[in-house]
């Protein structure tokens, strides 16, 4: 435990002295929540004040860009540089390494997650819900459900140099089509399909019925068994074909 409440201590230490890494995983759906927050602050969507669309759909964000693509291309690098090799001759047990740095990672997207919900009730007007611990355990269903992801997802990328392009084409169509900025229910229907069988579409849903009515419902309820599927594959592809050696060797 020792050993694992230091590793923690370390990568967080790491992340908050990366700039890059910290702006787009932490402070970007902050931003975005901002400028859409004043681009629409007096648009309507679906009878309702855009706010209540948008606030659910920036914790959405953070939740993707934290945990799969903040996971995904911190591994690929430390792969590719030998990190993860070198850390398999340490002491230290490789799954308390990767333990870790998950969860130095969900740390960082409790605060986010702060900070979103604050900025959301004293910027915009939308307060956090009565039940607001059905928020925290979707955020923590959504972050196991794209840790694993992004973990699995590292498999598939060669190397260090295209890592940042490969996880932004995977991450950025899912956050359009699952619904993050806009009603998904206005696309054609090859792209409704599409995104009725992503992860994210169905988490958002769950959120917003939480903002809105209150609560999840049953269809919602229904719905995060999507997200529960896509966690469980992802985490069985992590398992099975995580890389901790350097493409070529």
């Amino acid at each position: 435990m020792r050993r694992y409440l230091r590793q923690v201590t370390a990568e967080q230490r790491v992340y908050w002295r990366n700039g890059a890494s910290a702006f787009f995983t932490f402070f970007l759906p902050i931003l975005f929540l901002v400028f859409l927050g004043l681009f629409g602050r007096d648009r309507i969507v679906d009878g309702r004040p855009y706010a209540d669309f948008f606030v659910p759909g920036m914790l959405g964000m953070a939740v993707v860009m934290t945990t799969f693509a903040g996971l995904a291309i911190t591994l690929v690098i430390r792969r590719e540089r030998g990190m993860l090799k070198r850390v398999r001759g340490t002491p230290l047990p490789p799954i308390v390494y990767l333990g870790a740095l998950v969860t130095s990672t969900m740390i960082v997207l409790a605060l986010e997650t702060i900070v979103v919900l604050f900025l959301g009730d004293l910027a915009f007007g939308v307060p956090l819900p009565s039940h607001w611990y059905e928020v925290i355990a979707l955020v923590a269903l959504g972050a196991a459900c794209f840790a694993g992801l992004g973990i699995a997802v590292t498999r598939f990328v060669p190397n260090a140099e295209g890592s940042s392009a490969i996880v932004n084409a995977i991450y950025l169509p899912v956050l359009f089509l699952s619904g993050a900025f806009f009603p998904v229910h206005g696309l054609p229907d090859f792209l409704q399909w599409f995104a009725d069988a992503l992860p994210l579409t169905h988490l958002l849903d769950a959120m917003r019925s939480v903002f809105i009515h209150g609560g999840v419902g049953r269809n919602e309820l229904q719905g995060l068994l999507v997200v529960v599927l896509w966690g469980v594959g992802g985490a069985i592809v992590a398992l099975r074909t995580f890389q901790w050696e350097p493409n070529g060797g």
